[in-house]
Protein backbone atom coordinates (compact mmCIF):
# COMPACT_ATOMS: atom_id res chain seq x y z
CA UNK A 1 0.00 0.00 0.00
CA UNK A 2 1.19 3.52 -0.85
CA UNK A 3 3.04 5.30 1.95
CA UNK A 4 1.56 8.72 2.69
CA UNK A 5 3.22 11.45 4.72
CA UNK A 6 1.36 14.51 5.99
CA UNK A 7 2.96 17.51 7.67
CA UNK A 8 0.63 18.87 10.36
CA UNK A 9 0.90 22.38 11.78
CA UNK A 10 0.21 21.47 15.41
CA UNK A 11 0.05 25.05 16.66
CA UNK A 12 -2.57 26.45 14.26
CA UNK A 13 -6.17 27.14 15.23
CA UNK A 14 -7.96 28.50 18.26
CA UNK A 15 -6.66 25.85 20.69
CA UNK A 16 -3.80 24.36 18.66
CA UNK A 17 -2.29 21.11 20.01
CA UNK A 18 -5.32 20.27 22.16
CA UNK A 19 -7.17 19.60 18.89
CA UNK A 20 -4.42 18.71 16.43
CA UNK A 21 -2.63 16.09 18.56
CA UNK A 22 -5.70 13.91 19.36
CA UNK A 23 -6.83 14.23 15.72
CA UNK A 24 -3.44 13.01 14.54
CA UNK A 25 -3.65 10.09 17.01
CA UNK A 26 -6.99 9.10 15.46
CA UNK A 27 -5.66 9.45 11.92
CA UNK A 28 -2.70 7.18 12.68
CA UNK A 29 -5.11 4.52 13.95
CA UNK A 30 -7.43 4.96 10.98
CA UNK A 31 -4.76 4.78 8.23
CA UNK A 32 -2.21 1.98 8.71
CA UNK A 33 -0.06 3.40 5.89
CA UNK A 34 -0.12 7.03 7.07
CA UNK A 35 3.00 8.77 8.41
CA UNK A 36 2.66 12.14 10.14
CA UNK A 37 5.26 14.79 10.79
CA UNK A 38 3.90 16.97 13.59
CA UNK A 39 5.43 20.42 13.88
CA UNK A 40 5.08 22.49 17.03
CA UNK A 41 6.56 23.71 20.28
CA UNK A 42 7.88 20.70 22.21
CA UNK A 43 7.16 22.39 25.56
CA UNK A 44 3.43 22.44 24.74
CA UNK A 45 3.18 19.16 22.90
CA UNK A 46 5.26 16.56 24.74
CA UNK A 47 2.70 15.96 27.47
CA UNK A 48 -0.12 15.68 24.90
CA UNK A 49 1.82 13.11 22.88
CA UNK A 50 2.18 11.02 26.04
CA UNK A 51 -1.47 11.52 27.01
CA UNK A 52 -2.66 10.27 23.62
CA UNK A 53 -0.11 7.44 23.57
CA UNK A 54 1.72 8.47 20.40
CA UNK A 55 4.99 9.82 21.85
CA UNK A 56 6.78 6.67 20.62
CA UNK A 57 4.58 5.93 17.62
CA UNK A 58 6.64 4.42 14.78
CA UNK A 59 4.78 6.43 12.12
CA UNK A 60 4.98 9.78 13.90
CA UNK A 61 7.88 12.20 13.69
CA UNK A 62 8.00 15.37 15.76
CA UNK A 63 9.73 18.57 14.65
CA UNK A 64 10.21 21.42 17.11
CA UNK A 65 9.28 24.95 16.00
CA UNK A 66 10.33 28.04 17.88
CA UNK A 67 7.68 30.35 16.39
CA UNK A 68 3.91 30.43 15.88
CA UNK A 69 1.86 32.35 13.31
CA UNK A 70 -0.85 34.12 15.27
CA UNK A 71 -4.36 34.90 14.07
CA UNK A 72 -3.46 38.60 14.06
CA UNK A 73 -0.28 38.29 12.00
CA UNK A 74 -0.45 40.01 8.64
CA UNK A 75 0.62 37.84 5.68
CA UNK A 76 3.69 39.98 5.02
CA UNK A 77 4.72 39.71 8.69
CA UNK A 78 4.34 35.94 8.60
CA UNK A 79 6.41 35.73 5.42
CA UNK A 80 9.27 37.84 6.72
CA UNK A 81 9.37 37.05 10.41
CA UNK A 82 7.89 33.56 10.95
CA UNK A 83 10.29 31.36 9.01
CA UNK A 84 10.69 29.02 12.00
CA UNK A 85 6.97 28.77 12.67
CA UNK A 86 5.09 25.46 12.65
CA UNK A 87 3.15 26.62 9.57
CA UNK A 88 6.24 27.53 7.56
CA UNK A 89 8.15 24.38 8.51
CA UNK A 90 5.17 22.22 7.47
CA UNK A 91 5.11 23.88 4.05
CA UNK A 92 8.90 23.53 3.76
CA UNK A 93 8.54 19.77 4.22
CA UNK A 94 6.11 19.60 1.29
CA UNK A 95 8.47 21.70 -0.83
CA UNK A 96 11.38 19.41 0.07
CA UNK A 97 9.23 16.37 -0.83
CA UNK A 98 9.55 15.04 2.70
CA UNK A 99 5.76 15.30 3.03
CA UNK A 100 2.96 14.81 0.50
CA UNK A 101 0.63 17.42 1.99
CA UNK A 102 0.35 20.09 4.66
CA UNK A 103 -2.64 20.50 6.99
CA UNK A 104 -3.05 23.68 9.04
CA UNK A 105 -5.81 25.42 11.00
CA UNK A 106 -3.76 28.61 11.22
CA UNK A 107 -4.11 32.11 9.81
CA UNK A 108 -5.60 31.78 6.30
CA UNK A 109 -3.89 34.83 4.80
CA UNK A 110 -0.52 33.79 6.16
CA UNK A 111 -0.95 30.23 4.95
CA UNK A 112 -1.81 31.38 1.45
CA UNK A 113 1.07 33.86 1.30
CA UNK A 114 3.59 31.31 2.57
CA UNK A 115 2.28 28.54 0.32
CA UNK A 116 2.59 30.73 -2.78
CA UNK A 117 6.19 31.62 -1.94
CA UNK A 118 7.32 28.19 -0.74
CA UNK A 119 5.46 25.85 -3.11
CA UNK A 120 4.89 28.15 -6.11
CA UNK A 121 1.91 28.05 -8.46
CA UNK A 122 1.20 25.41 -11.07
CA UNK A 123 1.93 26.40 -14.70
CA UNK A 124 -1.04 28.29 -16.10
CA UNK A 125 -2.46 29.28 -12.70
CA UNK A 126 -2.40 32.96 -11.74
CA UNK A 127 -3.86 32.62 -8.23
CA UNK A 128 -4.60 29.78 -5.84
CA UNK A 129 -8.19 29.26 -4.71
CA UNK A 130 -9.77 27.94 -1.53
CA UNK A 131 -12.43 25.32 -2.19
CA UNK A 132 -14.69 23.37 0.16
CA UNK A 133 -17.33 20.66 -0.04
CA UNK A 134 -20.95 21.67 0.59
CA UNK A 135 -23.80 19.22 1.33
CA UNK A 136 -26.98 18.68 -0.64
CA UNK A 137 -30.21 16.84 0.12
CA UNK A 138 -29.83 13.67 -1.91
CA UNK A 139 -26.33 13.54 -3.43
CA UNK A 140 -22.67 13.92 -2.69
CA UNK A 141 -22.80 17.71 -2.57
CA UNK A 142 -20.90 20.33 -4.51
CA UNK A 143 -17.59 22.18 -4.46
CA UNK A 144 -17.59 25.94 -3.95
CA UNK A 145 -14.62 28.14 -4.86
CA UNK A 146 -13.18 30.65 -4.16
CA UNK A 147 -13.88 31.04 -0.43
CA UNK A 148 -11.96 34.22 0.26
CA UNK A 149 -8.43 33.81 -1.03
CA UNK A 150 -9.12 36.30 -3.85
CA UNK A 151 -11.67 39.01 -3.17
CA UNK A 152 -11.77 40.15 -6.80
CA UNK A 153 -11.00 38.18 -9.95
CA UNK A 154 -11.08 38.68 -13.71
CA UNK A 155 -12.66 36.21 -16.11
CA UNK A 156 -9.40 34.33 -16.81
CA UNK A 157 -8.88 33.65 -13.10
CA UNK A 158 -12.48 32.47 -12.67
CA UNK A 159 -11.96 30.20 -15.67
CA UNK A 160 -8.91 28.72 -13.92
CA UNK A 161 -11.02 28.20 -10.78
CA UNK A 162 -13.49 26.22 -12.90
CA UNK A 163 -10.68 24.03 -14.21
CA UNK A 164 -9.31 23.41 -10.71
CA UNK A 165 -12.74 22.67 -9.25
CA UNK A 166 -13.60 20.28 -12.07
CA UNK A 167 -10.26 18.51 -11.65
CA UNK A 168 -10.88 18.04 -7.92
CA UNK A 169 -14.39 16.69 -8.53
CA UNK A 170 -13.07 14.27 -11.15
CA UNK A 171 -10.19 12.99 -9.03
CA UNK A 172 -11.76 12.77 -5.56
CA UNK A 173 -15.36 11.93 -6.54
CA UNK A 174 -14.64 10.03 -9.73
CA UNK A 175 -16.95 12.14 -11.89
CA UNK A 176 -16.24 11.99 -15.62
CA UNK A 177 -17.88 15.28 -16.58
CA UNK A 178 -18.59 17.30 -13.43
CA UNK A 179 -21.24 19.97 -13.92
CA UNK A 180 -19.72 23.43 -13.52
CA UNK A 181 -21.81 26.54 -12.81
CA UNK A 182 -21.18 30.21 -12.08
CA UNK A 183 -22.77 31.75 -8.98
CA UNK A 184 -24.83 34.71 -10.09
CA UNK A 185 -27.80 36.90 -9.16
CA UNK A 186 -30.03 35.15 -11.67
CA UNK A 187 -30.10 32.26 -14.13
CA UNK A 188 -30.78 34.41 -17.21
CA UNK A 189 -27.85 35.21 -19.51
CA UNK A 190 -28.43 38.96 -19.20
CA UNK A 191 -27.91 38.85 -15.40
CA UNK A 192 -24.62 39.52 -13.62
CA UNK A 193 -21.67 41.88 -13.88
CA UNK A 194 -19.25 42.05 -16.81
CA UNK A 195 -16.73 39.65 -15.25
CA UNK A 196 -19.36 36.95 -14.71
CA UNK A 197 -20.69 37.38 -18.26
CA UNK A 198 -17.17 37.21 -19.73
CA UNK A 199 -16.41 34.08 -17.71
CA UNK A 200 -19.63 32.48 -18.91
CA UNK A 201 -18.55 33.12 -22.50
CA UNK A 202 -15.15 31.50 -21.89
CA UNK A 203 -16.75 28.45 -20.28
CA UNK A 204 -19.33 28.07 -23.03
CA UNK A 205 -16.54 28.02 -25.63
CA UNK A 206 -14.53 25.32 -23.84
CA UNK A 207 -15.09 21.63 -24.51
CA UNK A 208 -12.81 20.78 -21.57
CA UNK A 209 -15.42 22.03 -19.05
CA UNK A 210 -19.00 20.77 -18.71
CA UNK A 211 -20.49 24.22 -18.14
CA UNK A 212 -24.22 24.27 -17.30
CA UNK A 213 -24.82 28.00 -16.77
CA UNK A 214 -25.67 30.17 -13.76
CA UNK A 215 -26.93 29.16 -10.33
CA UNK A 216 -28.36 31.50 -7.71
CA UNK A 217 -27.62 31.57 -4.00
CA UNK A 218 -30.70 29.52 -3.14
CA UNK A 219 -29.46 26.74 -5.45
CA UNK A 220 -26.06 26.22 -3.82
CA UNK A 221 -27.34 23.20 -1.89
CA UNK A 222 -29.72 21.94 -4.59
CA UNK A 223 -27.36 19.52 -6.30
CA UNK A 224 -27.81 21.26 -9.64
CA UNK A 225 -24.04 21.66 -10.05
CA UNK A 226 -21.01 19.68 -8.92
CA UNK A 227 -18.72 22.74 -8.98
CA UNK A 228 -19.84 26.31 -8.26
CA UNK A 229 -17.45 29.13 -9.17
CA UNK A 230 -17.32 32.68 -7.85
CA UNK A 231 -14.79 35.21 -6.58
CA UNK A 232 -13.60 35.03 -2.98
CA UNK A 233 -15.69 37.97 -1.80
CA UNK A 234 -18.95 36.33 -2.87
CA UNK A 235 -17.83 32.83 -1.90
CA UNK A 236 -16.79 33.76 1.62
CA UNK A 237 -20.08 35.53 2.30
CA UNK A 238 -22.05 32.58 0.88
CA UNK A 239 -20.15 30.07 3.03
CA UNK A 240 -20.36 32.11 6.24
CA UNK A 241 -24.07 32.74 5.66
CA UNK A 242 -24.67 29.00 5.23
CA UNK A 243 -22.75 28.23 8.42
CA UNK A 244 -24.69 30.90 10.31
CA UNK A 245 -28.05 29.58 9.12
CA UNK A 246 -27.17 25.99 10.10
CA UNK A 247 -26.10 27.15 13.56
CA UNK A 248 -29.31 29.18 13.90
CA UNK A 249 -31.46 26.16 13.02
CA UNK A 250 -29.63 23.95 15.51
CA UNK A 251 -29.93 26.61 18.24
CA UNK A 252 -33.66 27.10 17.58
CA UNK A 253 -34.32 23.37 17.69
CA UNK A 254 -32.37 22.99 20.93
CA UNK A 255 -34.32 25.84 22.51
CA UNK A 256 -37.62 24.18 21.59
CA UNK A 257 -36.50 20.88 23.08
CA UNK A 258 -35.42 22.64 26.27
CA UNK A 259 -38.71 24.47 26.92
CA UNK A 260 -41.38 22.28 25.35
CA UNK A 261 -42.26 18.90 26.95
CA UNK A 262 -44.15 17.77 23.84
CA UNK A 263 -41.12 18.52 21.66
CA UNK A 264 -38.97 16.44 24.02
CA UNK A 265 -41.47 13.56 23.69
CA UNK A 266 -41.35 13.78 19.88
CA UNK A 267 -37.57 14.00 20.05
CA UNK A 268 -37.36 10.63 21.81
CA UNK A 269 -39.47 9.02 19.08
CA UNK A 270 -37.50 10.42 16.17
CA UNK A 271 -34.07 10.88 17.77
CA UNK A 272 -32.09 8.48 15.49
CA UNK A 273 -33.46 9.99 12.29
CA UNK A 274 -33.18 13.54 13.62
CA UNK A 275 -29.55 13.06 14.62
CA UNK A 276 -28.72 11.93 11.10
CA UNK A 277 -30.43 14.96 9.56
CA UNK A 278 -28.87 17.46 11.97
CA UNK A 279 -25.44 15.98 11.35
CA UNK A 280 -25.76 16.98 7.71
CA UNK A 281 -26.26 20.59 8.79
CA UNK A 282 -23.06 20.61 10.83
CA UNK A 283 -20.33 22.34 8.78
CA UNK A 284 -17.63 20.55 10.80
CA UNK A 285 -18.11 17.33 8.84
CA UNK A 286 -17.15 19.19 5.67
CA UNK A 287 -14.07 20.79 7.23
CA UNK A 288 -10.95 20.90 5.12
CA UNK A 289 -10.72 23.57 2.45
CA UNK A 290 -8.22 22.79 -0.31
CA UNK A 291 -5.81 25.48 -1.44
CA UNK A 292 -5.75 24.61 -5.14
CA UNK A 293 -3.34 25.74 -7.81
CA UNK A 294 -0.09 25.06 -5.95
CA UNK A 295 2.77 22.65 -6.69
CA UNK A 296 1.77 20.72 -3.61
CA UNK A 297 -1.27 19.85 -1.50
CA UNK A 298 -2.32 22.26 1.25
CA UNK A 299 -5.47 21.75 3.33
CA UNK A 300 -6.84 24.59 5.46
CA UNK A 301 -8.90 23.59 8.49
CA UNK A 302 -11.08 26.29 10.01
CA UNK A 303 -9.59 27.83 13.12
CA UNK A 304 -12.33 26.77 15.53
CA UNK A 305 -12.28 23.13 14.41
CA UNK A 306 -12.66 20.51 17.12
CA UNK A 307 -10.88 17.14 17.06
CA UNK A 308 -13.45 15.54 14.77
CA UNK A 309 -13.43 18.45 12.34
CA UNK A 310 -9.63 18.55 12.15
CA UNK A 311 -9.64 14.82 11.43
CA UNK A 312 -11.88 15.56 8.43
CA UNK A 313 -9.19 17.92 7.12
CA UNK A 314 -6.66 15.08 7.39
CA UNK A 315 -9.07 12.79 5.50
CA UNK A 316 -9.23 15.40 2.74
CA UNK A 317 -5.43 15.56 2.56
CA UNK A 318 -5.20 11.77 2.24
CA UNK A 319 -7.79 11.73 -0.56
CA UNK A 320 -5.95 14.41 -2.54
CA UNK A 321 -2.60 12.67 -2.13
CA UNK A 322 -4.03 9.38 -3.34
CA UNK A 323 -5.59 11.02 -6.38
CA UNK A 324 -2.58 13.25 -7.16
CA UNK A 325 -4.74 16.34 -7.48
CA UNK A 326 -2.05 18.89 -8.54
CA UNK A 327 -1.06 16.66 -11.47
CA UNK A 328 -4.67 16.28 -12.55
CA UNK A 329 -5.14 20.05 -12.50
CA UNK A 330 -2.07 20.43 -14.72
CA UNK A 331 -3.44 17.85 -17.17
CA UNK A 332 -6.78 19.66 -17.27
CA UNK A 333 -5.10 22.98 -17.96
CA UNK A 334 -3.11 21.43 -20.80
CA UNK A 335 -6.34 20.13 -22.36
CA UNK A 336 -7.78 23.63 -22.01
CA UNK A 337 -4.82 25.16 -23.84
CA UNK A 338 -5.22 22.62 -26.65
CA UNK A 339 -8.91 23.55 -26.71
CA UNK A 340 -8.05 27.23 -27.20
CA UNK A 341 -5.83 26.50 -30.19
Amino acid sequence: MQKLTIAVDAMGGDVGPHVTVPAVAQALNYYPHLHVTLIGDKHFINSLLIEHQISQHPRLEFVHSSQVVSANDKPITALRSRKQSSMRLALDLVHQQQADACVSAGNTGALMAMAKVVLKLLPGIERPALVTHLPEENGQGSLLLDLGANSSCDSEVLMQFAVMGASLAESVWGLTKPRVALLNIGEEQIKGNDVVKQTAQLLENSSAINYIGFVEGNQIFSGKADVIVCDGFVGNIALKTAEGVSQLILAKLKKQFDVNWFARFILKLFLPSLKSQLKQLNPDQYNGASLLGLRGIVIKSHGHADEKAFLQAIHQAVAEIQQQVPGRITDKLESLLIDKH
